[in-house]
């Protein structure tokens, strides 16, 4: 009996050290995530709602892309003027209409949009914002941009807040010399246009949203289809952090889910404050 139990003794001893020792030999896998936002930061799950449900009144019919590239001179130009928003194509009557839209929780949004020509060619922008009356409620004149690329119009906190559930009206409308001629220029109009809406957010988001970081806020807003808010507080990050490959790639991620591949790769750039507003 002693013997008996001396082997099994034995036998459990041995048993524990041979687990010790696999799970001592057993690699521990890195976790990448840090806290600094670092080039080893996991990526975002950009889960964005790409169609989320039209509003109830209106059809925020725009146009999310201007006129085609043009070339000559020093002036060419190959990408068109475009607003960064979702643009979904649907049936309407016998043809099909595009919906240039997108929804924010916050009173005060921004606006993004990539300018393919520089203050050479460029003789005016101008931003507005209309209710569904065709009033206006905020217009200005932007400043040209030393350089193509992605800028932003921020409705500024003297202006109306957008009140929730209503649908606002916005263009982006630009003149444009088609040759760098300055003695006799060849001046075109291109315009986008498009749709926002403000929604109130529940109160389970709010607080979510409250308790999270920016990097968290951003795949927030995307599962809620909140467009704006989304785009907004990615394209920050990247311009303060414009060397991080992480946000690199989150913004061609969000940008590719709404098919603008070809704008994800062009300069943020950080302009551009009204030379004067309208509707405060």
């Amino acid at each position: 009996m002693k013997s008996l139990m001396y082997k099994f003794i034995h036998t459990y001893a041995m048993s524990l050290a041979l687990i010790g020792c696999t799970l001592y030999a057993m690699p521990v896998k890195a976790n990448h995530l840090t806290m600094n936002g670092g080039s080893d930061r996991d990526r975002l799950q950009l889960n964005f709602v790409k169609e989320p449900p039209l509003p109830s009144s209106g059809t925020p019919i725009g146009r999310r892309r201007g006129a085609a590239g043009r070339s000559g001179g020093n002036c060419t130009v190959n990408l068109p003027l475009t607003a960064l928003v979702p643009a979904i194509e649907t049936p309407l009557g016998a043809g099909k209409a595009t919906y240039v839209w997108g929804k924010t929780i916050a009173s005060h949004p921004t606006f993004w949009f990539y300018v393919p020509d520089s203050h050479q060619s460029i003789r005016s922008v101008e931003f507005v914002l209309q209710d569904e009356q065709d009033n206006d409620v905020y217009r200005t004149a932007v400043n040209i941009p030393q350089q193509p690329g992605v800028i932003s119009v921020k409705l500024p906190a003297t202006s109306t807040a957008l009140k929730i559930n209503q649908n606002y009206h916005w263009f982006l409308k630009t003149e444009i010399a088609l040759s760098c001629d300055r003695q006799q220029p060849v001046i075109a109009k291109d315009t986008v246009e498009g749709w926002i809406q403000r929604i109130q957010p529940s109160p389970t988001l709010t607080n979510q949203i409250e308790a999270a970081t920016p990097q968290q806020q951003i795949g927030l807003y995307a599962r809620n289809g909140l467009w704006y808010d989304t785009l907004t507080t990615l394209a920050e990050l990247r311009l303060m952090k414009p060397e991080d490959g992480s946000l690199k790639g989150d913004w061609h991620e969000l940008l590719h889910s709404v098919d603008l591949d070809e704008i994800a790769s062009q300069s943020l750039v950080q302009c551009c404050t009204p030379n004067s507003e309208l509707g405060e």
